[in-house]
């Protein structure tokens, strides 16, 4: 008769031990390899194969370690756990270490029955980890069974990597350019929503009728919108037909009561309350009207709004939070500062002339288009936009543009002409999508003979190609030289794709033709655009960071159109932006800056250069009316505050239609004129009160609804359980001190480090060369070591959750219980040090606890086994222990010995400590339940608002607990030792 085992107890099968799972049955058993991860999970049959019960073996008194051994066995024994049993399912298994300060959104989500937020955190503090640290743990918790992200197409593999990568959840794309791949491996019937449980959706493709009432049938019961304020508008603007869609696509969403949505967006208002309210409503129906003003509607909003600045969180968890002291003080490293400077050129004479013929050529096709009708005005005014923009921009631009048919010229009418013409011509912040938009636009219509004047204005503009002629681009490679000499690697945005490959052919160096580029030998220069993919902007982003390498002389130059302005992380290989081309929407500069000035940026500055033509007739009063302004006010305000883009794009029509009645010689005029002066009033005036209002809305609604003293006791009991960053920095180096690795430190201002591990045991080296490459591990390169858990790729962050630091705890734990193993043992189960820490005999226990957890869920009870370690230490022997507090226990591992333990003598004494370890078991056992209890009780609080999540919620300590190691500290007095031994 097979014997039956409870959930939690151990057993012993296929030659190693297991932790036996609730999902188990009389006649079949569920188990996870003691101290493994959910990965390793495997099915038994009692009835097939041997399975007996386990005892985990006591410790060997012959088998002593060094004063590092419990400290070292500690660490890796923590390192390795995936299911802590803490309130917080997902932290322990995930591959990121969250900052303090990301904490809260997980903590408001935990406090609802059905999460539904608004997580509106400043460009680069880290919204995507919040929403995927929410994200794991609703799925941990059974809270949700599966997930969709709807985000830009231009942002789906990122975010499919952001989630495999740091949180473990493999999710498929969703794309126009993948669906019919996917549905061909369906069921006749089949939902692609019902096959794949995580999704990450393209909102443009999956907002069409045909694919959006499928997706809202079968929609995942947990959604993230990224960038959600693109899907709502202000009730007093005319809203696109695709924002339509995608309003109505998250409504239909946002129906089901019971359905997780977490909206994302650094700018919720864009200028307009209303679109403020409408984004709420899908949060939360009553958000949408509640009074805002009014105590009851702040503590509505409060429960399901998170919005904070940088400086909301550059520091943490202080005394100036309302901590008593500054023990869990967190500094989180963003750079302080952007440094901007505005730089000027003149346009050649021949250049000048060029464009003075474009001007008066475009001015003469729109005052003739106006005397033929409406549509016909429209598309003359969109074609006379692409001349101008394309001119100021590049030679290949305007050339390519002149020979290109304009966008808006098969228009039926003047409101088509103006959906086809504006997108390519405008930089609204709210365009529907950056794909696409890129491209040269385009400045010829039906009308036009092709041996035209066009023709013969593009056959000119080829001809100011390099910088000779263009002195736009001579300006930038001097700019470009200064930055380089400084050790700064920018990224220069262009508003066109002709112009990024044109600047990349002027200033790389090509290895073919030995042509040496303008700024030197060891700078790669390439372009990204939006002819790539986006997985192929990523993967030539990489492939530039890897042909630059990493010499001190080596320097990378990245030309971008604003294909790469949103969402994508730059800060790892660039440190300045370049303006180019200036965009007519302040709010899209601040977007290609905030690819560089974020979390994880080394540089504590960040440099910006806008340049602008002094004579062109344009650049000069778009810096002067709307980039200048937007800088001040972020500069005032800490954030950014959107334009409303009727507003911008009054002024630049302003500005172009004084161009083409007056030419650029009467520009200085336009600053006087009534038109324009009522314009931008108009602007400043929409524009202070848009900044008021979020001023006010930032102080009326910053996130308050969790005070930091429970985000500071959380995170002790996670660093508690989990450990925090110093320990793991001192585990590393001395494990890999005594594995034989060669350490340098990185300088005398940091903590980082670099290892060459060639002298490791190979097994260790065949498991880091999974992660951080076989070359690296084959020709012994050191591996960087950064105590910044935002590190690049090739990097090691010092954070339990990274796969290296992963892979030495698991080689660490594993030789020290096993005392056959090869090579050196960091780490050992038993250890006798003599000491002045002590002045009386103290023994050190390191004790693993196993708990029995019953979660409430929406989808009923979930049945789990979570470990925790533990340290407990006494003074005197097993049997009249004195037990001393948990401080003092954990100090043990500081101490240091101050003479030699004669190897016998130590192994007597630990074996006499062993044979009466047993008299400590009903202490162990005590301690067990009150640690179910602590636990109990710290599920309970996380959950505090609502009954129901509580509800049938246990906690309860598998006995026996194991003893893992045992260490006995030894008073240096030797009359001492000999009193407290008795």
């Amino acid at each position: 008769m097979a014997l039956t085992y409870s959930a939690g107890s151990l057993v012993k099968a296929r030659g190693r031990e297991w932790v036996v799972l609730p999902e188990s049955k009389p006649d079949l058993l569920v188990l996870r390899p003691l101290g493994g991860s959910d990965d390793d999970v495997a099915a038994v049959f009692p009835v097939f194969e041997t399975v007996e019960e386990a005892r985990f073996a006591a410790p060997e008194p012959t088998d002593l370690g060094d004063q590092r051994a419990a400290g070292l066995l500690r660490t890796a024994l923590r390192v390795g756990f995936r299911s802590g049993a803490g309130p917080f399912r997902s932290l322990a298994g995930i591959a990121v270490e969250p900052r303090a300060y990301q904490l809260v959104p997980l903590l408001m989500a935990l406090r609802q029955k059905t999460v539904r937020m608004l997580i509106s955190d400043d460009v680069g503090i880290g919204k995507t980890v919040e929403s995927g640290l929410i994200a794991s743990e609703l799925l941990a918790q059974g809270e949700a069974t599966g997930l969709a992200v709807l985000c830009s197409p231009a942002l789906a593999e990122q975010w499919q990597q952001e989630l495999r990568g740091k949180f473990g959840i493999d999710a498929e794309l969703v794309l126009s350019s993948t669906v019919t791949r996917l549905e061909r491996g369906l069921d006749l019937g089949q939902s692609l929503f019902d096959r794949y449980p995580h999704v990450i959706v393209s909102t443009d493709f999956i907002k069409s009728t045909r694919h959006r009432d499928d997706f809202v049938r079968h929609c995942p019961d947990l959604v993230i919108v990224d960038e959600a304020h693109t899907c709502v508008a202000a009730d007093d603007t005319k809203t696109g037909t695709q924002n339509q869609l995608r309003y109505e696509l998250l409504r239909r969403v946002a129906e089901d009561p019971d359905r997780h949505l977490l909206l994302v967006t650094a700018t919720p208002h864009s200028g307009k309350e209303s679109a403020f309210r409408n984004l709420l409503g899908l949060v939360k129906p009553e958000l949408a009207s509640v009074d805002l003003e009014s105590e009851a509607g702040r503590k509505l909003l409060a429960q399901h709004f998170v919005a904070r600045k940088r400086a909301d969180v550059r520091r943490y968890l202080t005394k100036a939070d309302g901590l008593a002291d500054d023990s869990l003080a967190e500094r989180t490293a963003f750079p302080s500062d952007r440094y901007f400077k505005d730089e000027t050129y003149k346009l050649s004479p021949e250049y000048r002339a060029l464009l003075d013929d474009a001007i008066a050529y475009a001015s003469e096709r729109v005052e003739e288009a106006d005397g033929r009708g409406r549509r016909e005005a429209r598309i003359a005014w969109w074609s006379a936009i692409a001349l101008l923009r394309s001119l100021v921009s590049s030679p290949r631009a305007a050339s390519q543009t002149l020979r290109t048919r304009s966008a808006a010229a098969v228009a039926a009418s003047a409101e088509e002409a103006d959906k086809l013409g504006a997108p390519l011509n405008s930089d609204a912040a709210d365009s529907d999508s950056m794909e696409g938009m890129d491209v040269a636009p385009g400045a010829e219509t039906a009308e036009d003979d092709p041996r035209s004047r066009l023709a013969e204005l593009a056959d000119r503009a080829a001809e100011l190609e390099g910088p000779a002629q263009d002195l736009k681009l001579k300006a930038l490679i001097k700019h470009l030289k200064s930055l380089l000499a400084d050790g700064y690697h920018p990224i220069v945005f262009c508003r066109y794709i002709p112009t990024a490959k044109y600047l990349a052919e002027q200033l790389a160096n090509d290895p073919e033709t030995k042509k040496r580029g303008p700024l030197g030998a060891k700078t790669v220069v390439k372009a990204v655009t939006g002819e790539l993919s986006p997985q192929q902007r990523i993967d030539n982003i990489e492939a530039l960071a890897t042909e630059a390498g990493e010499e001190a002389a080596a320097r990378r130059v990245l030309i971008a159109t604003d294909c790469l302005s949103e969402g994508v992380n730059l800060q790892h290989h660039f440190d300045a932006v370049i303006h180019y081309d200036l965009a007519w929407n302040p709010t899209r500069h601040d977007q290609r800056e905030g690819r560089v000035d974020r979390y994880g940026q080394k540089r504590d500055e960040v440099r910006v250069i806008t340049l602008y033509g002094d004579d062109n007739g344009i650049d000069g009063k778009v810096l002067e009316v709307l980039i200048k302004k937007h800088r001040q006010i972020k500069k005032d305000l800490g954030i950014s505050v959107s334009v409303p883009d009727e507003l911008s794009t009054g002024v630049t029509d302003a500005i172009v239609e004084w161009l083409l009645m007056r030419g650029r010689e009467d520009d200085g005029a336009l600053f006087g004129a009534d038109a324009f002066k009522v314009s931008t009033a108009k602007l400043d005036s929409d524009w202070n009160s848009a900044a008021e209002r979020e001023t006010a809305s930032r102080s009326r609604f910053a996130q308050r609804s969790i005070h930091p003293e429970e985000v500071a006791r959380e995170v002790a009991a996670v660093r508690e359980a989990l450990g925090g960053t110093g320990e793991v920095e001192t585990f590393v180096r001395e494990s890999l001190g005594a594995l034989g690795a060669v350490l340098r430190d990185a300088g005398e201002t940091t903590s980082d480090f670099t290892a060459q591990v060639g002298g490791t045991p190979a097994g260790l080296r065949d498991a880091l060369a999974t992660t951080v490459g076989a070359e690296v591990i084959e020709r012994d390169r050191p591996i960087p070591f950064r105590n910044d858990p935002a590190v690049a790729r090739g990097e090691v962050a010092l954070v339990r959750t990274d796969p290296v630091v992963g892979a030495l705890a698991s080689h660490v734990l594993n030789s020290a219980l096993d005392t056959e193993a090869d090579g050196a043992r960091p780490a050992r189960r038993c250890g006798v040090v003599t000491t002045d820490a002590v002045s009386t005999r103290t023994t050190l226990l390191l004790v693993r606890y196993r708990f029995h957890l019953t979660l409430p869920s929406r989808s009923g009870e979930k049945q789990l086994v979570a470990e925790d370690a533990r340290l407990l230490a006494f003074e005197g022997s097993p049997k009249n222990a004195v037990w001393l507090s948990q401080e003092r226990a954990a100090a043990l591992l500081g101490a240091t010995a101050s003479e030699n333990t004669d190897p016998h003598f130590g192994e007597r004494m630990m074996k006499r400590v062993l044979d009466q370890l047993p008299e400590t078991t009903g202490h162990l056992e005590s301690y067990g339940d009150e640690l179910a209890a602590e636990l109990d009780a710290s599920h309970r609080r996380v959950r505090q608002a609502s009954g129901e999540i509580v509800r049938g919620l246990s906690v309860t300590a598998q006995k026996p607990a194991d003893v893992l190691g045992a260490y006995l500290y030894l008073p240096a007095n030797p009359a001492a030792a000999s009193g407290a031994s008795a």
